[in-house]
């Protein structure tokens, strides 16, 4: 049957009468409607960390609903689960005297960023500041900033201009972004980027890479922001990439694990710095005029606690780093299968890009790939045409590596035979 249902970065051509429907998950597993069950090696989409069926989020959310579901942010208006977590985030975030800026999902939190920073020079009396710097093969969600700000130019091919004064850099190139910020500094609001670039190709930061950008950043007065949709609440097994990789960050966003996915959430976290403008300063005037009908949605807050309870009290943190060898492990078996160029991993975090020869006809073999994984009981997808997403929920067990990364293997040599 063909299906209502508009799905998000999809050939409806293709899938229209194509559809993967799922009824249950447990762990890192998954079943469909007709009762074949999958092992998710992308914990959705980078953000079930806690893994399916977790009752205690599901209980959270529902004594949630039955007494306040949600109530506005703005002015002065909150709820109790809404000031719980921002004071619980702030006490983990990776930058000192942090407040806290809630939005619904990634996509807001990068354009609430955005704009923060541009504000945050208007209101200190340096308005010209407006350029926005990010890198190649990066993603910053889908909103408009974040389709101008991308480094796979495929995301935003056929939208014409949506933000203007941003200028995408090299994804370690250093000696460029430092000419960069010599010439234009009096004009460059803010770097972005991701610790770990995400679905451009999970490439981890080069040795020494985040040490230069915040010595240049604090040099060229540039405000640094940390793109922690994917790599925050323990994706590479640290709370925060910025804190495995060095980073200094004025502004840090998230979304994805901070609830695991049960409910959408998302936000931006603002360092003493950006803060004080707004909150410290006597300046006239001095008010962001943003948000969203459902920053700091209460039942999605309550999710979000329950869910951090979790990560805490079963070290899943740990866990992640315990199984990262692991991971690192079975995944370099591929590195000799057919059609494969690389695989890279971080944390609990991979990829298997394909070959340049592999990929000469386009990227059709990567999704040629995805299908024959499914068929052997994987779920995975492509990153940028090139590569196989791996980032499975931090309960998924040895075996259970051992088990995804067959499948895999298994489905490179299918595609490759023919």
């Amino acid at each position: 049957m063909t299906t209502s249902l508009w799905h998000g970065f999809a050939d409806m051509h293709a899938v229209k009468d194509a559809e993967l429907v799922l009824r249950d998950g447990e762990g890192v597993w998954v079943t469909g409607i007709d009762g074949t069950r999958y092992l998710d090696s992308t914990a959705a989409l980078w953000y079930c960390n806690v893994g399916f069926g977790r009752a205690e989020i599901a209980d959270a959310v529902a004594a949630q609903l039955r007494g306040l579901a949600a109530y506005s942010s703005f002015g002065p208006y909150t709820t109790e689960p809404t000031v719980r977590l921002a004071a619980r985030i702030a006490a983990l975030a990776p930058v000192e005297d942090a407040v806290v800026f809630f939005t619904s999902g990634g996509s807001e939190a990068i354009d609430t960023a955005a704009k923060l920073a541009r504000r945050y020079w208007d209101v200190v009396g340096r308005p010209e500041k407006q350029v926005i710097v990010s890198r190649e093969h990066s993603y910053h969600g889908m909103a408009a900033f974040g389709t101008s700000l991308a480094g796979i130019p495929l995301n935003k091919a056929g939208y014409g201009p949506l933000v203007d004064d941003v200028v995408n850099v090299g994804a370690h190139d250093l000696d460029t972004l430092a000419r960069l910020f010599e010439q234009r500094s009096s004009e460059i609001a803010a770097f972005f980027a991701e610790p770990v670039i995400g679905a451009g190709g999970v490439i981890p930061p080069e040795a020494g890479y985040f040490a230069g950008v915040g010595e240049l950043c604090a040099r060229h007065d540039v405000l640094f922001v940390a793109d922690e949709v994917i790599t925050g609440f323990g994706r590479t097994g640290e709370w925060w990439g910025s804190t495995r990789f060095g980073l200094a960050p004025d502004l840090v966003t998230f979304a994805k694990g901070v609830s695991s996915g049960y409910v959408p959430l998302g936000g931006v976290i603002a360092g003493v710095r950006v803060r004080s403008p707004f909150w410290d300063e006597p300046i006239p005037g001095a008010v962001f005029r943003h948000g969203y009908t459902y920053s700091g949605h209460a039942t999605a807050c309550a999710a979000a606690m329950a869910n951090l309870d979790i990560l805490e009290r079963e070290d899943l943190l740990g866990r992640v780093l315990a199984l990262e060898p692991v991971l690192e492990s079975e995944m370099r078996r591929l590195a000799s299968a057919p059609l494969v160029g690389e695989v890279r991993t971080v944390g609990l975090t991979a990829a298997v890009e394909l070959s340049n020869a592999a990929l000469a006809g386009g990227p059709a073999v990567v999704e040629a790939v995805v299908t024959a994984a499914r068929r052997h009981g994987v779920l995975t997808r492509s990153l940028r045409g090139r590569a196989l997403q791996v980032s499975p929920a931090f309960v998924i067990t040895e075996a259970e590596i051992a088990t995804m990364v067959d499948a895999f293997e298994a489905a490179l040599r299918e595609v490759a035979a023919g």
